[in-house]
């Protein structure tokens, strides 16, 4: 007897270590992130990784840690890394002789390009920095380092570097990477396409039972066969937006074929002044600046015509004239078709005699980024003296709507950088916001909406125009769960209230209840169909599935009854995150959103990633 209470403690003990393991296996987060009530602030401080600063790493730390925290970017890097690894070597592996401009191709650099060196260890970096401790933990950023050092050739400097020089840097080389990449895959489509139209093609004999990676690397690699489609749905770099200039003749009001630029940043400037917005310093990049002296091309002409004019006046004899005459209506068809295309063989005036006319030039964004990066420039030029930091209150908010009415795009605050010091030196600092994103097969394609009608079915509908009686027993209820047949052969509508069932046994209605009620009623023949309208009152309705189900729907019926609602009004809208973290190389303090908007005076960069429908987010 006096062991049995202590056998007891040892299995309630027991069961106690065991139950929490499996919580902590199952479900980590809920301690690690801090998202139990019952965690304290010291061991929420713990669950984000530092990186060591050896040296003035602090601007490659900073930047690390922002691209760590932008799901978007995440999701880019994986699905690059894991199409390289599925496709076969060879794809980015070949090289062209030339390139499509007919210049010779650096074997070397493209093979890198084609191989994505640097989005491979961008990849793995993040991966680490976005593992969730229990223990205060910080890595080495020298791998990385040492990735950039091999892609480029050059060894990176420990002097006081840019932060954002750096990520300047890394962003164009990422995107080097996808179109070489995409361009390989595009050759190797071309090869497979001129094979098979000459039959020269031929696929590796593979077993799929002994061999299926190979398999599904030759025969389903999105590089060999599903590319094309692939990359219709993709939503390519996610920090590459496109911008264009537009440029307006004052004069003429002529406007030239705008060309577009591609950016991975936004470079706007600080005013120089106490205090200042972010919507400032917008205005000031994309207001209308007007520009003197600019040569004008449908001006140019009109010139040239005017000049000519002056030519045919003063010719003596008519052969002459007839050729001036000629090259006056080359000049005016060039006018009318294509101004900004030299008419061909006429020799126009020297441009220097053609007319100057002032133009009003316009910027905007036609291609809005996943992810918007905001350089803000704090530099002074002083020509008399050396550059001196801008210094003022920036006050920059949480959601940035950008662009006009049609074509609004609502951004939301992820992390920023901050910079304390001189315009020659000083510290780089993080914050990012806390978020854990869950993994996701295939972000960039949409779910499809679910119809409140009746959901389609590739089984066979059970023949229920031998049943005597229209309501439904309980009897059935095999049936409606799937043993006899199919449950979506009952739609929303079947499934009613009782309330709307005295409604419909009132005032009925000849509509069938579904797509294969009424296919059974049409498919009677004569004699079936006399002998049901013999049976039946005429004011009732002929169809199977009207009346009230009187069986318990079981697990299946009801869970396919219930994805046939509408269920985005039940969605619980997502929380938005308070909490930040604050990362100095090792050092990882915890934030509000209201800290973040303090730092006015210190901001540097920011970073915007683009709010989307919340069907199409995985949370």
């Amino acid at each position: 007897m006096p062991d049995k209470p202590l056998t007891v403690l040892t299995y309630a003990a027991s069961a106690s270590l065991a139950a929490v393991a499996l919580v902590y296996y199952f479900n980590p987060n809920q301690f690690i992130d801090g998202d139990s009530s019952s965690s304290s602030a010291s061991s929420r401080k713990k669950g984000i990784v530092g990186l060591f600063n050896p040296a003035n790493d602090c601007f490659i730390n900073s930047v690390l840690q922002s691209l760590a925290g932008l799901r978007d970017l995440r999701l880019f890097l994986l699905r690059e890394v894991h199409r390289r690894e599925l496709d076969d070597a060879f794809i980015y592996t070949s090289v062209p002789e030339k390139d499509d401009h007919g210049k010779e191709v650096d074997a070397t650099k493209l093979i890198s390009l084609q191989g994505g060196e640097v989005t491979q260890g961008l990849k793995s970096i993040l991966d680490q920095l976005n593992e969730r401790p229990i223990y205060k933990k910080a890595i080495s950023a020298q791998s990385f380092i040492a990735v950039l050092e091999h892609a480029f050739g050059s060894r990176v400097s420990r002097a006081q570097q840019d932060a954002q020089e750096l990520l300047q840097i890394v962003a164009e080389r990422l995107s080097e990477e996808y179109y070489a990449g995409k361009q390989a895959r595009r050759r190797n489509q071309k090869t497979l396409t001129k094979g098979e139209e000459e039959g020269d093609l031929k696929l590796p004999l593979v077993n799929e039972e002994t061999d299926p990676v190979i398999s599904a690397s030759h025969l389903f690699a999105p590089g060999v066969v599903n590319d094309r489609n692939a990359e219709e749905v993709e939503n390519g770099f996610p920090l590459e937006g496109q911008t264009e200039a537009r440029v307006e003749c004052q004069h003429c009001h002529f406007v030239p074929q705008p060309t577009p630029t591609n950016f991975v940043m936004l470079n706007l400037m600080v005013p120089q002044k106490g205090t200042a917005t972010l919507n400032e310093c917008f205005d000031a990049h994309f207001k209308t600046e007007y520009i003197d002296d600019y040569k004008c091309d449908r001006c140019r002409l009109e010139h040239a015509i005017e000049t000519l004019d002056e030519e045919v006046a003063f010719a003596r004899s008519t052969e002459q004239k007839d050729i001036i005459q000629s090259k006056i209506d080359r000049v005016r068809k060039g006018l009318e078709t294509d101004p900004e295309k030299p008419p061909e063989r006429v020799q126009l005036p020297d441009i220097k005699h053609a007319p100057k006319r002032k133009v009003a030039r316009h910027v905007q964004i036609t291609k809005f980024p996943g992810i918007l990066v905001i350089h803000l420039s704090r530099s002074m030029f002083d020509p008399n003296s050396s550059s001196q930091k801008n210094s003022a209150k920036l006050s920059f908010p949480e959601k940035l709507p950008i662009g006009g009415i049609l074509n609004r795009r609502n951004y939301r605050l992820l992390g920023l950088i901050t910079h304390r010091g001189t315009h020659n030196s000083g510290h780089y600092e993080t914050f990012r916001r806390q978020h854990y994103y869950p993994p996701r097969a295939r972000p960039h394609v949409k779910p499809s909406p679910i119809s409140n009608s009746t959901v389609a079915t590739t089984s066979g509908t059970p023949d229920l125009s031998n049943q005597t009686s229209p309501r439904v027993s309980g009897n059935l209820s095999p049936m409606i769960d799937g043993k006899k047949g199919d449950s979506n052969l009952i739609d929303s509508s079947s499934i009613s209230s009782p309330a709307a069932a005295s409604n419909s046994s009132s005032a009925p209605s000849t509509r069938p209840t579904s797509r294969s009620a009424a296919l059974d009623t049409g498919s009677q023949s004569p004699r079936e169909n006399k002998h049901t309208s013999s049976s039946h009152p005429t004011n009732q309705p002929t169809t199977i599935l009207s009346p009230p189900i009187e069986a318990k729907p079981s697990s299946t019926s009801f869970a396919r009854y219930s994805a046939s609602l509408d269920l985005g009004r039940f969605k619980r809208k997502k929380k938005t995150s308070d909490r930040w973290w604050r990362i100095s190389d090792d050092n990882v303090k915890e934030c509000s959103t209201l800290d973040v908007l303090d730092m006015q005076r210190d901001v540097y960069m920011l970073f915007y990633e683009m709010e989307r429908d919340e069907t199409n987010i995985l949370l």
